[in-house]
């Protein structure tokens, strides 16, 4: 999904064509304009390098104070909204650029775009505007295997505004198209059309209607139709029709309030991690301010997590113990590296006619000269060894100061329906552990996966050493109202075998000098288990509520895509992970299937879920 997304965008900042093979050639030198939405679009995607390799001088926003450029075209990338198309007729009347690329991130309606044409007929520009396309791009790339469907205004289609209590049917309606229209760019970009399942009697349900209708319209369209012929991009069409599985978020309520354990899910949860960038907060200082003086400021740092990381690329669904032992094993060996070139030189630099030291000149050169030759790989290790200490490190911190490890194995037990070793009073009692949110959260799953709900006197217990260790009670009234609503509509959602292991001594001491001192902090194993969400796709993929003649019709669906209405989380993520790296066909017919994972980002809001499965078997794929 990564490579379509960027190739898309590659393939508009050339102008929408394809771009020169030839990689010595100029760059015709542009401007791009691009609003909020399309900023963050291209954030995660393309980086100011490969930008600045693709001609891009300047990137402005849409509606910030530009200067005029009349010898420069312009590649605009915006939504069509009617401010942005105000702002577009301001451009043209101002004769700002030499030319105007016009690239819609969804598709503009007819009266919009007949405003942008008469407002380039007033201004005498009609033979400006070169280019005008709908560019079907209305969603966020986060990875090879994940996207959220929008970042700004997120919370216009989060779970609260889909399930507040005084929304009128105009706003559900609202809501419901946004969606459906990121997805249908979505299955655009992939060149795909689903087979869709859904629940019934919930917003997922009015989301697939919508989607269906649309895609049927436009597949009628046999002119005009987006996923053939002439509009599809070379080799994107896939005849296989992936099976598109609408879920609601009602369906789990626990999984999002439960704490996490997993590198990527914890850097979410404790840190301000928001399209694949970190940012924290750092003292301007180690040393301490002298007494009277003004304290230091703060300084902001940060930090991009890419696909280019190796380190990042392996161990974000790690449990965060064995990250912190990694990160160390880094270090030492970049340490080992760093002191081997310091002995190679010290080497190289003896006097004197030692026949041993002469002896061993050339050999050590051709090393010394290894060594220096690595010396930008070494450079970029140390960093990225550096960046992975500095986040670790924040992590750790808030883990120690909020006992996250006691939360965690605590809820995976109350989930898992285990043995509790410890009183739920007693950790909410307890303040210093946790604050008020972390003790709500941990309340809300236990009343979540209650198999009875607690007596009134023992809630009102509950409820007094809440308020006790500040918390607000609303949230607990609404799930009150949540589940007893759930337990009349459906089953509650089972959690399976899920806990936790604890595993003692880590595997490894660190050494004196770590900054990753893990004393205090449970090393604590995840057992596999399957989620709600998850578990929806396995029956699904392999259809075990219908088993008559599974044989015949498992291997006619070859990609999923697992979508949650209402917003997702890390946790799902990183299950749906593993399940595809588990996840194996057993059928005569189909020897060996490979699994590919498409999922989007997590507790924001809106967010959505997508698990690409494909046949080794097939050419095309």
């Amino acid at each position: 999904l990564r490579s379509a997304s960027a190739n898309q965008l590659v393939r508009m900042l050339n102008f929408n064509a394809a771009p020169l093979k030839n990689t010595a050639a100029e760059p015709v030198w542009k401007v791009l304009i691009y609003d909020r939405f399309g900023q963050d679009i291209i954030s995660p995607l393309l980086s100011v390098k490969e930008l600045r390799d693709m001609g891009i001088t300047l990137h402005l926003l849409l509606h910030s104070d530009r200067d005029p450029i009349p010898d420069v075209p312009a590649v605009y990338f915006v939504m069509p909204t009617e401010e942005n198309i105000d702002r577009i007729c301001q451009d043209l009347r101002n004769q700002l650029y030499e030319s105007y690329f016009l690239n819609f991130i969804s598709a503009i309606s007819r009266s919009k775009l007949e405003d942008v044409a008469s407002a380039a007929l007033a201004a005498n520009a009609v033979a400006q505007v070169t280019k005008v396309y709908d560019q079907y791009l209305n969603f966020i790339t986060l990875e090879d295997d994940m996207f959220t469907l929008c970042h700004q205004n997120k919370e216009l289609i989060s779970y609260h505004a889909i399930n507040r209590a005084d929304i009128q049917d105009t706003d559900m309606e609202a809501i419901m198209d946004t969606i459906v229209d990121s997805l249908f760019c979505f299955f655009v970009t992939l060149g795909a059309v689903p087979i869709i399942r859904c629940p019934r009697g919930n917003a997922a349900e009015m989301v697939a209607v919508k989607l269906d209708k649309k895609l049927r319209e436009n597949l009628r369209d046999a002119r005009n139709s987006l996923f053939t012929g002439e509009n599809m991009a070379a080799g994107q069409f896939s005849f296989q029709r992936p099976l598109f599985v609408l879920a609601d978020r009602n369906v789990d309520m626990a999984t999002p309030l439960h704490h996490t354990w997993t590198y990527q899910a914890l850097i979410h949860d404790v840190l301000d991690y928001e399209l694949n960038r970190v940012v924290m907060e750092e003292g301007a200082g180690p040393e301490p301010s002298p007494a009277g003086a003004r304290p230091k400021k703060k300084n902001r740092k940060t930090y991009d997590l890419t696909a280019a990381d190796k380190f990042w690329q392996k161990h974000k669904g790690s449990p965060f113990p064995e990250v912190a032992e990694s990160v160390q094993e880094e270090l030492d060996t970049y340490r080992a590296q760093e002191d081997e070139v310091k002995r190679l030189k010290c080497i190289m630099g003896l006097e004197g006619e030692d026949e041993g030291a002469i002896s061993m000149l050339s050999d050590n050169t051709a090393k010394l000269t290894s060594a220096v030759s690595s010396l930008p790989e070494l450079l970029e290790k140390k960093r990225l060894i550096d960046l992975h200490t500095n986040v670790a490190t924040a992590v750790l911190n808030h883990i120690k100061s909020r006992k996250l490890d006691v939360y965690f194995e605590y809820e995976e037990k109350l989930m898992s329906k285990s043995t509790l070793d410890k009183s739920l009073l007693d950790i909410i009692s307890d303040p210093d552990a946790g604050t008020p949110e972390d003790k709500m959260r941990l309340f809300l799953i236990y009343y979540i996966t209650a198999q009875q709900a607690p007596s009134e006197s023992d809630l009102e217990q509950y409820k007094t050493a809440l308020l006790d260790a500040g918390c607000d009670l609303s949230p607990l009234n609404y799930i009150k109202q949540w589940k007893a609503f759930t337990k009349m509509a459906a089953t509650p959602a089972n959690y399976g075998n899920s806990g936790v292991k604890p595993m003692g001594l880590f595997s490894r001491v660190m050494n004196s000098g770590s900054q990753l001192v893990m004393e205090g902090v449970k090393n604590l194993v995840l057992k596999q288990h399957n989620l709600p969400v998850t578990r929806i796709l396995d029956n699904l993929m392999e259809m075990k509520s219908n088993p008559v003649s599974v044989c015949v019709y498992v291997f006619a669906v070859f990609q999923a895509i697992v979508f949650v209405v209402g917003g997702g989380n890390y946790i799902e993520y990183q299950n749906l992970v593993d399940y595809a790296k588990v996840l194996q066909y057993c059928d005569c017919l189909i020897p060996a299937v490979y699994y590919q994972l498409f999922i989007t980002s997590c507790l924001i809001p809106a967010v959505y879920y997508l698990l690409f499965i494909t046949s080794c078997l097939l050419p095309a794929v």
